[in-house]
């Protein structure tokens, strides 16, 4: 059964081009569809063979003020340290750089179905998963 998303196809096209920022101590980029050297190290630093990149911000893509994202990127930072799972905060950030940078969180562990479930919990189109090909892939959520 093939998924019919409700987002709109220039939405769609847009989260293909996002560059997915991970910060901490050796800073890397995931871009959808290519092969991330860096994230497999990672993956293989924290023991795991899957990771998502997941934002709590701009539900549903509507566009809340800083403060709002603010709570609940801080919020997600408090779920993923109370389920003691492991990961580095980044910016998903369009290179037009005409949608604002979404602070977002690369978490280490995260099945695709638990993956799926936390960013429909956050009210999010889509979320980033990769498994141990370390294949960045968009995931539509509606």
């Amino acid at each position: 059964m093939l998924f019919e998303s409700i987002i709109d196809a220039g939405t769609v096209q847009a989260f293909r081009e996002t560059e997915y920022r991970v910060h901490g101590d050796e800073p890397f980029t995931l871009r959808v569809g290519e092969t991330c050297s860096a994230l497999a190290t990672a993956h293989k630093r924290h023991r795991v063979e899957c990771s998502a990149y997941v934002t709590a911000c701009n539900p549903f893509s509507q566009i809340l003020d800083d403060e709002a994202n603010a709570e609940r990127h801080a919020a997600l930072g408090r779920e993923i340290s109370q389920r003691s799972l492991a990961s580095i905060e980044g910016i998903g950030q369009h290179p037009s750089n005409q949608w604002p940078g979404e602070a977002s969180h690369l978490i280490f562990g995260l099945t695709l179905e638990a993956a799926k479930a936390l960013g429909i919990r956050l009210e999010q189109n889509a979320i980033v998963w990769a498994g141990g090909d370390a294949v960045p892939q968009l995931i539509l959520l509606r």
